[in-house]
């Protein structure tokens, strides 16, 4: 299979701390790959390297064979390489409909004509309602944003994600905040993602990693402990030890 995303040797230091330490990570094409471990471990300085909010010390990132290590973030966008944040970033005055439409028009060049209003290209608006019907959004699809229930709203921004065509996609904790009784949906969200794009999940809530992912790798204090299957990394004394602790049962 072809390489989506690899790092090679990747190094990030601020000052005398090594956030990130020699990282080597290959992400095969439609791969669910999750990113685990510790608080403090370097999970999001990595995620922020790959998308080019912060520059390596040393090392590369590669996206589908192109060096990709010193473009801008908006570069790696356009090349295919999205993510999502902790903490959504939507419009809370837009319905989904708006947003996802939004997303489309920017990613087909459609935006730059701030007078006309959002998704009044029919191409637009069609794209935009498969992509909320994928995510089982139509129910809420003119409702005020803002008024969304938390799960709603991350499953909104899964789609806004796919709205803009990415090839390999980074979910930076898509459960985070979302109460226990509407984590079935973010599942469910997960379930819909194409099957040709890469995604790479990080991730604290390990019953969805591990229904989620079909390769995992831990990262401790910066480096790469071990990387292996759901199996492999879920009976490894290693990461019981400095993560799963008594989460993970025989």
């Amino acid at each position: 299979m072809n390489t989506a995303l690899e790092t090679r040797n990747l190094v990030r230091r601020f000052g005398g701390l090594v956030a990130t330490n020699d990282v080597s990570i290959t992400l095969r094409q439609g791969a669910r790959h999750a990113l685990i471990g510790p608080n403090g471990a370097g999970k999001t300085t990595l995620i922020n390297l790959l998308t080019g909010v912060i520059p390596p010390s040393s090392g590369t990132i590669m996206l589908e064979g192109q060096d990709i290590t010193t473009a801008s973030r908006s570069r790696r966008v356009e090349l295919g390489l999205v993510r999502t944040f902790q903490i959504n970033q939507l419009f809370p005055g837009f319905t989904p409909l708006q947003t996802v439409a939004l997303a489309v028009s920017r990613r087909l060049g459609l935006d730059r004509n701030m007078f006309r209003p959002i998704g009044s290209n029919r191409r637009v608006i069609e794209e935009a309602v498969d992509v909320i019907e994928r995510f089982d959004l139509v129910d809420v699809m003119n409702a005020n944003t803002a008024s969304l229930p938390y799960g709603k709203q991350r499953l909104l921004e899964i789609a806004v994600a796919i709205a803009c065509g990415p090839r390999v996609l980074l979910l930076d904790e898509p459960a985070a905040g979302v109460p226990e009784g509407e984590r079935g949906e973010i599942m469910d969200g997960l379930a819909a993602l194409p099957a040709d794009v890469t995604v790479l999940l990080i991730e604290h809530d390990m019953d969805l990693v591990f229904r989620f992912a079909d390769r995992i790798s831990v990262l401790v204090q910066g480096g790469l402990l071990l990387e292996g299957t759901v199996a492999e990394i879920s009976n490894d004394p290693r990461v019981r030890e400095v993560y799963l602790g008594d989460a993970v049962h025989d």
